[in-house]
C-alpha cells in the first residue's frame, strides 16, 4: 500500500535551544490513522504544523502522496494551501455569520478542482457526521460537539489526500469527548481518509489509532500498534507515559532471549520481558500497571506475599497501595465492592506485563 504521508528525518529548530523536532521519520500508508502522543512541548505539534506547512522546517523531507512537499536542502516548499490536506484544531475555527450548510460548503466555493454537485457533497458528509437536520442553523446556536462535527466535515466534503487533527476533543467535557473519540474513529474510517492526530490522551490514542508513535524531547520514541505500545513499550518513558505507574527497583541476575530475572531485594526474585540488552549486575526499574497486579491469586510464577496498608474505594473499582518487600504497588481491582482488607495479601504479577528497563536514574521514567 503506497504512503499517503512519508517523513524522513525532519528536523525542526526554532532560535535557540535544542530541536523542537529531532530527526523524525516515519510514514502513514493510506487509510492508515497515526497518532502521535506525548507531553507538552515533545514535539507532537511541531511535527503536524510542518506537515500542513504552518511551519518551516530545518532539515528533512515531506512527502503527501507521490509530491515532495518540503525538502529544506533542495529549496522545495508548498504552501499550504497547495498539499491538499484538511485541518481540524482545538478551536473549532467556524464561521459565525454562517450556517451549518454554508460553512461546509465553503471550501468547495474557493477551492480549484472541487466542483460537481456542492449541495449533494454537503449533504453528504452532514449525514456522515450526523449534522443533517442542522444544515439551515446558524453555527453560533449549536453546542461545543456539534460545533467540531461542523469542522469535521469542512474538512472531509472535498476529500483530500491527508487529514490533520490537532487535540480536536481537547476543549470538550469528558463525556461528549469520549462519544466524539469513538464517533471520530468511524467516521475517518467510512471515508477511507489518512489521517494524522495528535493528542495527550493515552486513551484517545488507543481508540483511534491504527498505529501511535510516542514523542519526547522532540524524538519519536516508539511507533507501534496499540497493543504493541500498551503491552510491549520500548523504554522506560513509554511505560510511564502509557500508565504504567508502578516502578520495583531491583539488580538484573540473569537474562536469556528477552526474559531477564530481576533480583528485587527483600522481596525476592521476578520473572520479566526486557525489549533491553540488560547484563547481570546491572541496575534494573521494573515497571507495570496497576491492573495487571492480580491481588488474593498465587500463580505458578511471580508469587509474592505483600501488606494492604491503604485502599480507595471509588466506585466502579478500588485502588490498593501494597508494600512488597519495602517497595510500594499500587494495584488496580474493578468491581462495585472492595475484596481485600488491610493486612497481609497474596499477589501475582505476571511476567509478561513486567517489564524490565535498565536503571538510569531519576529521569528515566517521569
Amino acid at each position: 500500500m503506497s504512503s499517503a504521508l512519508l517523513i524522513e528525518r525532519l528536523v525542526k529548530r526554532f532560535a535557540t535551544g535544542k530541536p523542537a523536532v529531532d530527526v523524525v521519520s516515519f510514514d502513514v500508508p493510506a487509510g492508515e490513522i497515526v497518532v502521535l502522543l506525548g507531553p507538552s512541548g515533545c514535539g507532537k505539534t511541531t511535527t503536524l504544523r510542518c506537515v500542513a506547512g504552518l511551519e518551516h522546517p530545518t532539515g528533512g523531507r515531506i512527502s503527501i502522496g507521490d509530491r515532495v512537499v518540503s525538502e529544506p536542502e533542495r529549496g522545495v516548499l508548498v504552501s499550504p494551501r497547495e498539499r491538499d490536506i484538511g485541518m481540524v484544531f482545538q478551536s473549532y475555527a467556524v464561521w459565525p455569520h454562517m450556517t451549518v450548510r454554508q460553512n461546509v460548503a465553503y471550501p468547495l466555493k474557493h477551492r480549484r478542482g472541487a466542483g460537481g454537485d456542492i449541495k449533494a457533497k454537503v449533504d453528504e458528509t452532514l449525514a456522515l457526521v450526523g449534522l443533517a437536520e442542522y444544515a439551515e442553523r446558524p453555527v453560533t446556536s449549536l453546542s461545543g460537539g456539534q460545533m467540531q462535527r461542523v469542522a469535521l466535515a469542512r474538512s472531509l466534503v472535498y476529500r483530500p489526500q491527508l487529514i490533520l487533527l490537532d487535540e480536536p476533543l481537547s476543549n470538550l467535557d469528558a463525556k461528549l469527548r469520549i462519544r466524539l473519540r469513538d464517533e471520530l474513529r468511524r467516521i475517518l474510517k467510512q471515508t477511507g481518509m489518512t489521517g494524522l492526530y495528535v493528542t495527550h490522551d493515552q486513551s484517545e490514542a488507543v481508540v483511534l489509532g491504527d498505529r501511535i508513535g510516542v514523542m519526547k524531547d522532540g524524538k519519536l520514541l516508539q511507533m507501534a500498534a496499540p497493543n504493541e505500545i500498551y503491552n510491549r513499550p520500548a523504554d522506560p518513558f513509554v511505560a510511564n507515559f502509557t500508565g504504567a505507574s508502578n516502578v520495583l527497583l531491583g539488580k538484573v541476575l540473569e537474562r536469556s532471549g528477552d526474559k531477564a530475572t530481576i533480583d528485587l531485594g527483600a522481596a525476592g526474585r521476578i520473572e520479566t520481558w526486557t525489549p533491553q540488552p540488560l547484563n547481570a549486575g546491572d541496575k534494573a526499574r521494573v515497571a507495570l500497571r496497576a491492573e495487571n497486579v492480580r491481588l488474593g491469586e498465587s500463580g505458578p510464577a511471580n508469587a509474592f506475599t505483600g501488606r494492604v496498608i491503604e485502599r480507595r474505594y471509588q466506585g466502579m473499582q478500588t485502588l490498593y497501595d501494597v508494600e512488597l518487600g519495602g517497595q510500594r504497588l499500587e494495584a488496580l481491582e474493578l468491581g462495585t465492592a472492595a475484596r481485600h482488607q488491610d493486612g497481609e495479601v497474596s499477589l501475582t504479577l505476571p511476567p509478561d506485563a513486567c517489564w524490565a528497563y535498565r536503571d538510569e536514574g531519576a529521569l528515566a521514567i517521569e
